[in-house]
């Protein structure tokens, strides 16, 4: 799967998925300090599925009526040590292939997923 990362995603993630065999772009590597809006046109661009745990992304597309067609999964994993989120993170991220099209929020008990705006 072609995935871009946002800054704020820890490397372990980064790491853990390329073994798996997806195509990971990381801003931190490739965009560092681009704007919200600069990271959700590059993964709109390239088809890529954004993963961020900034909730700003989960308003952005509705909010400025930005459709994305390539998907967000924005980590809201609360309070727990980083060996444990990043466990949650691939352990959701193996559990479904249809994150296209949609926001999904994972959280440490459920991922909840609302289809984002059509594109126009």
């Amino acid at each position: 799967m072609r995935l871009l990362a946002d800054e704020n995603m820890p490397l372990s993630l980064i790491e853990g998925l390329r073994s798996q065999g997806h195509d990971v772009v990381w801003a931190l590597e490739t965009m560092r300090g681009a704007s919200d809006p600069e990271v959700l046109d590059r993964a709109c661009r390239e088809n890529r599925v954004l993963l961020t745990q900034d909730k700003d992304f989960s308003e952005l597309p509705f909010r400025r009526r930005l459709p994305s067609p390539c998907g967000i999964v924005l980590f809201r994993l609360g309070l727990c040590g980083p060996d444990a989120a990043i466990a949650r993170m691939l352990e959701a991220f193996k559990s479904r292939e249809d994150w296209a099209g949609n926001l999904s929020v994972v959280t440490r008990r459920a991922i909840r997923v609302r289809p984002l705006p059509p594109p126009a």
